[in-house]
């Protein structure tokens, strides 16, 4: 029966290690209101001033306490000097020089025998979960105190019942609390301490409330009456030590705190607890031996207890379930790793190779529902990207009067003869520009294949892989993470290639239409239209001889000013200025199928950068 609390506490440290409390564990959970005299009885079980003290709420983090009985230091030193003293394995800690000490879950290794370190170290630990605003967090804080002064138990000390934010302290305060305790106290393997201060009416107990709410039988609830020296005179807590107010089953138990002037001249424990003995021994004579610090920590060790023996074979078949999944996971995983370098190598090869083979569409495992792969990539390059370049007009959003307009400002002021390259280069660059944005769209197709690839190959993980899942999350976000990173540099090399052909029209390029070639194509056909080119010549000569609408002479009656004339938006062309369009529109289209030949292989090439 002895190690049955140890035994309960050594599963709470491999659950905690193991990460998450997969079994609900047997449990005295502390609970009741601001100042009723909670930590007061806490550190009476320990014997020790240890607890954070101040006004508003102070407990904002749960703390579950371990007490752990050891033997004294002097016994201790006889067992490791070998004089044969018979210690077991939970009074033995060699190396520990301290009749009482104290060790937190987060720091471990570290022992604290100053009990005012104990207390500083639980305010440090507060801060850092739940900030210096008087919040609250559900993160408990895991506190072990060996002293051969205590009893076996485990206790969690909760934030006490507040009706009123304070401070900066949320508006909902009081149903964050609530939600804590209901969380802790309806764990049906959990006792339930509440404490309820004698000097205030026990019917309005809030903590009797929320235990009624979990445990209406009251099966599982203890109530410790506290601050029994404080009431009225003339009046006494009999009756409700006796049960006639409100029964509870395991017992109602009347304790005397100290105050908070033995408090400011730091009264030991020791003499507290003698004042409480004949405090008790006066005024409540028949149940003095039933009462005080002493007895509550002799009854809630006897009840922990008895609830971890009814408790018992439930936690057996839990334990043995788990234990059974978890040794037949550990055995899926396959012999232990004894090179972990030469693993890793392995690992990383065999991921980097079936991300190759899902490229090349090698891969063991071929999807049949849709395109993956490597072949995905070659459809986005020759079907999507490759018709989005198809469907772009080479003359798209330019008219004969852009091209026109493009050709009187490139002669200036003086008529031309021939049809000025200044033209040409200024407007094939505008299409040029067009192709840019599809190239960047192809991009980041492939990127985005290139990610399911990734999760394609994690999906179907090695077995190396699925015997370490944190070393594959990581193979998986370093990959993806070196995608991101080559995304935009891929994007920007797109860019450049597109400038790279606006800085340079290549005229001289072998599949480039001679600009001489095209205009004599063209006269030819104009004169074929016209019976060899006469009625050309007589339309120049009229259009030289007729001046143009809003040219004529003005009267003299009004004059005209000449840069009020606006801009036809379309008019009949001459034949001479339809000539000059369709010779840059035909260059235009040759020097265009240049460059998006060009741009469409090495987009391309960018793009399969991404891969490797």
């Amino acid at each position: 029966m002895e190690t049955l609390i140890p035994t309960i506490n050594r599963l709470q440290e491999v659950f905690l290690t193991v990460g998450a409390e997969v079994i609900q564990l047997p449990q005295i959970v502390v609970v009741g209101s601001q100042s009723s005299g909670k930590s007061s009885v806490l550190e009476s079980l320990v014997g020790r001033d240890f607890l954070p003290r101040g006004s508003g709420i102070v407990t904002r983090r749960p703390l579950v306490l371990q007490l752990v009985n050891v033997a004294p230091l002097q016994d201790r030193l006889k067992s490791e000097n070998g004089h044969g003293v018979k210690q077991n394995a939970q009074s033995s800690y060699p190396g520990v020089k301290a009749e009482e000490w104290g060790t937190f879950l987060h720091c471990k290794n570290q022992i604290f025998a100053d009990f005012q370190e104990i207390r500083r170290e639980i305010e440090a630990e507060t801060e850092r979960g739940s900030g210096d605003n008087k919040g609250i967090t559900p993160e408990p804080i895991y506190l072990k105190i060996f002293s051969p002064k205590v009893l076996n138990l485990t206790l969690v000390d909760l934030p006490g019942i507040t009706k009123v934010p304070v401070g900066d302290q949320p508006e909902d305060i009081e149903a964050q609390v609530q939600e804590m305790i209901l969380s802790f106290i309806s764990n049906p393997n959990s006792l339930i301490l509440t404490v309820s201060p004698a000097n205030s009416d026990l019917a309005t107990s809030d903590a009797l409330k929320l235990a009624r709410e979990v445990d209406p039988d009251g099966r599982r609830t203890l109530l410790v009456v506290s601050k029994l020296d404080l009431m009225d005179a003339g009046t006494d807590a009999l009756e409700v030590l006796l049960g006639r107010v409100i029964p509870v089953r395991l017992g109602i138990i009347g304790v005397v705190n100290r105050s908070q002037h033995d408090i400011n001249t730091q009264k030991s424990l020791e003499d507290t607890v003698r004042d409480e003995h004949a405090f008790l021994q006066r005024h409540y004579p028949s149940l003095a031996s039933r009462a005080g610090s002493r007895y509550l920590a002799k009854t809630l060790s006897r009840l922990l207890m008895h609830h971890i023996r009814d408790c018992l074979p439930e936690l057996k078949t839990r334990v043995t379930v788990l234990s059974a999944q978890y040794q037949a996971r550990l055995n899926s995983y396959g012999q232990p790793v004894e090179d972990h370098s030469a693993t890793l190598l392995q690992i990383v090869t065999k991921f980097a190779s079936d991300y190759c083979n899902t490229i090349e569409g090698t891969a063991r495992y071929i999807q049949t529902s849709e395109l993956c792969g490597g072949a995905r990539i070659c459809y986005i390059f020759h079907e999507t990207f490759g018709r989005t370049l198809q469907s772009i007009d080479p003359l798209g959003g330019l008219t004969e009067l852009d091209i026109l307009t493009a050709i009187r400002n490139a002669t200036g002021p003086r008529p031309a003869l021939f049809v000025p390259e200044v033209s040409f280069e200024l407007l094939v660059k505008r299409q040029i520009k067009r192709l840019e944005e599809p190239s960047m769209r192809c991009v980041e197709l492939v990127h985005e294949e290139l990610q399911r690839i990734i999760q394609h190959c994690s999906s179907y993980s090695t077995q190396e892989l699925i015997r370490f899942p944190k070393l594959h999350d990581s193979i998986v976000e370093v990959v993806t993470g070196l995608l991101r990173k080559r995304l935009p540099v891929t994007n920007e090399m797109v860019h450049n290639l597109v400038a790279i052909e606006l800085a340079y029209i290549n005229t001289k390029h072998p599949d480039f239409t001679d600009a001489a070639q095209v205009s004599a194509s063209v006269n030819s056909q104009q004169a074929e239209a016209l019976d060899g080119g006469k009625r050309w010549k007589n339309e120049k000569v009229t259009e030289e001889r007729i001046p143009p609408a809003g040219f004529g002479s003005p009267s003299k009656s009004q004059a005209i000013n000449l840069l009020d004339s606006a801009m036809p938006v379309s008019r009949k062309l001459s034949a001479k200025e339809q000539r000059d369009c369709e010779i840059i529109q035909r260059l235009i289209k040759c020097y265009f199928l240049i460059v998006r030949k060009s741009i469409q292989d090495r987009a391309q090439l960018l793009s399969v950068m991404l891969m490797f």
